[in-house]
């Protein structure tokens, strides 16, 4: 349905140019510029009535077109991507015991190194 709107909204638009550039304006008859007679091909009035109602079948399309595609473009967004994905069954995973923490040894104190003092401090009498 969006397509056929679509594709009918573009044939509109075209059609729409195309017979505004075909019709002409007041008083600027091929007649009229040369001082010719009045009586043309179309009659007195020319084709106006014609191109006119064509014009306005054309408007109405385009302005129907229009308003379809806007209220079709509106109601998009309606759900939500995540509603169509199916959810992961979340299974319980057994994880390993973690190993024995690494023991580092702290290196022996020397004799000239005294609790509470900088090391190489000389110990206090």
């Amino acid at each position: 349905m969006l397509t056929f709107l679509i594709v009918a909204h573009l044939f509109v638009c075209f059609f729409l140019v195309i017979i505004v550039l075909l019709q002409q304006g007041k008083g600027a008859s091929v007649g009229a510029s040369f001082g010719g007679s009045s009586q043309t091909l179309f009659g007195t009035e020319g084709p106006l009535p014609m191109m006119n109602k064509i014009t306005t079948a054309a408007a109405v399309v385009f302005m129907i077109t229009s308003l379809s595609l806007a209220y079709f473009s509106a109601r998009v967004g309606d759900g939500s991507v995540m509603e169509v994905m199916p959810t992961p069954v979340v299974g319980v995973e057994e994880v390993a015991p973690a190993p024995d923490p690494v023991v580092i040894p702290l290196p022996q104190a020397g004799p000239g190194d005294t609790p509470g003092g900088a090391p190489g401090d000389a110990p206090r009498n």
